[in-house]
């Protein structure tokens, strides 16, 4: 039987809070109560589809930023093809 882990530290990882945000970020740590993420970015409808905006405007989005578990309604590891933008958008390595 294969185990299968469904995210690790460094993954990008999605998070659907309980304000009805999505976000996505790259985890740098876990506990039993709150979730650290590297750079998050919150998914937004446009015209084109969909696409990523800053999480927070007024601070720096090179930051690490701290989600408290009881604010998250479920995490998982981000779908590929929404990764690879991710990871361009936040480095400017295009990924294929």
């Amino acid at each position: 039987m294969i185990i299968e882990i469904p995210y690790k530290v460094g993954d990008n990882v999605s998070f659907k809070l309980s304000s009805g945000e999505e976000i996505i970020g790259r985890l740098d740590s876990e506990t039993a109560t709150s979730y650290t993420v590297k750079k998050p970015m919150v998914l937004i409808m446009q015209e084109q589809g969909l696409g990523l905006a800053p999480f927070m405007f007024s601070v720096s989005p090179d930051g690490k930023f701290v989600l408290q578990a009881n604010s998250v309604l479920c995490m998982a590891k981000t779908e590929s093809e929404i990764s690879k933008q991710y990871t361009k958008q936040t480095s400017g390595i295009a990924l294929v």
